[in-house]
């Protein structure tokens, strides 16, 4: 039994072709003898007998009238072997005197094969590369590299002890629909792997892609700096070769079991953080975001309500949110009150009336490190709100 499937569409492109070549009718045949192509459609769906003995012998069968007639579906002509690796998966014949078309029934069964080792081998490709993303998709959600999660890795030539960092790419929802936007992020894994750079990657959906980069350089070393460029350096590339707008976000780098998926999580919230606090820009790195990433993870839980706590008894009081400003400046200028002071055009002694009618409000001494650092998380979650 041919462990190939030779297709109906494809038997009629190899009909096509070939009768553009030759004055004669062809038929395709299957393995079980069965006229899947034709130049005379109404012959699809018959038993070729011919096609049987050709099956059956394992050669080249030549029908003349005499022979014809004795057997049923079959019109002179010539019927070969369609073979790949070796094996019979098919039977092509020609109408026609079969000492005519003999000289030339060779060629045309040589271009048939042709044809069909093409077709498997693009199959083949597909199906690795669907493999390939599944093998991703499970990695970036599992804990832990089971057995049979290496030995898939194993049969598709990956290495799963090579350390791998997640990035996280995002297509701008709504600017495209879903052919084009399919179309844009296959370019988009065209990019990611031209030149080669050994890079795993998976369409996670129509505006997210996955993409696991080897994370160490040459010397062995996690070098953020090259990452960052390299980031940059895709995001340019795509910006010359399409229109659609994406953002990027490279997750922190992790070793030992589950190290893939935590750097899928770390990616996919600097994602969403970076875009959160700034929209403008169209690359996001989680070194640049330790803090607001690490914090996401309290989230709607009792932690995070008691952390913000302090500051939501603020901003009640704080109707036109001046308070909340001076505390944003003030920590963002680490907390040193001169320049608190210049970028907010105020005197220093107007900051500390702020900052003492901040401290009443909350409960909180300003004074004290631990209190300075309770309401700077809550900062940090209440931007993230």
């Amino acid at each position: 039994m041919a462990t190939y499937h030779l297709d109906a569409r494809l038997a009629q492109d190899i009909v096509a072709r070939t009768m553009k070549i030759i004055d004669s009718n062809v038929n395709v045949m299957d393995a079980r003898g069965r006229i899947i192509g034709s130049g005379d459609r109404e012959r699809i769906g018959e038993l070729h007998e011919g096609a049987l003995l050709v099956l059956s012998q394992g050669r080249v069968v030549d029908i003349d009238e005499a022979v014809a007639k004795h057997l049923h579906g079959v019109r002179p002509g010539i019927n070969l072997p369609l073979r790949i690796d070796g094996e019979i998966v098919g039977v092509i014949g020609l109408t026609g005197d079969p000492v005519a078309l003999r000289h030339y029934g060779e060629l045309v069964c040589m271009t048939a094969e042709m044809m069909l080792e093409q077709t498997r081998l693009l199959h083949m490709l597909a199906q690795d590369s669907r493999l390939r993303e599944e093998l991703v998709l499970n990695l970036i959600r599992s804990e832990s590299v089971t057995p049979q999660l290496t030995e898939w890795a194993q049969r598709l030539g990956i290495d799963l002890n090579q350390p791998r960092v997640v990035a996280v790419v995002e297509v701008d929802s709504g600017q495209l629909g879903v052919d084009s936007a399919m179309s844009e992020l296959q370019q988009l894994q065209t990019l990611l792997t031209t030149p080669e750079r050994d890079n795993l990657i998976a369409i996670v959906s129509l505006t997210e892609m996955v993409v696991l980069k080897p994370a160490l350089n040459a010397h062995g070393r996690y070098d953020q700096d090259d990452h960052r460029k390299r980031v940059e350096q895709l995001l340019q590339r795509m910006k010359e070769s399409g229109q659609v707008r994406m953002r990027i976000a490279l997750g922190n780098y992790f070793t030992g079991p589950g190290s893939i998926a935590r750097s899928y999580r770390t990616a996919r919230t600097t994602m969403m953080v970076g875009k959160q606090r700034m929209p403008e820009l169209r690359s996001y790195f989680y070194q640049d975001l330790v803090l607001p990433v690490l914090l996401d993870s309290l989230r709607g839980g009792w932690q995070a309500n008691e952390l913000a706590r302090p500051l939501a008894r603020l901003k009640s009081m704080d109707n036109n949110g001046l308070l909340r400003r001076t505390l944003v400046a003030w920590f963002t200028h680490n907390v040193q009150p001169s320049a608190t002071a210049r970028a907010l055009f105020i005197h220093r002694n107007t900051l500390e009336y702020r900052l003492n009618r901040i401290s009443e409000l909350t409960g909180l001494n300003l004074s004290q490190f631990d209190d300075r650092l309770l309401l700077y998380v809550a900062l940090q979650l209440d931007e993230q709100s």
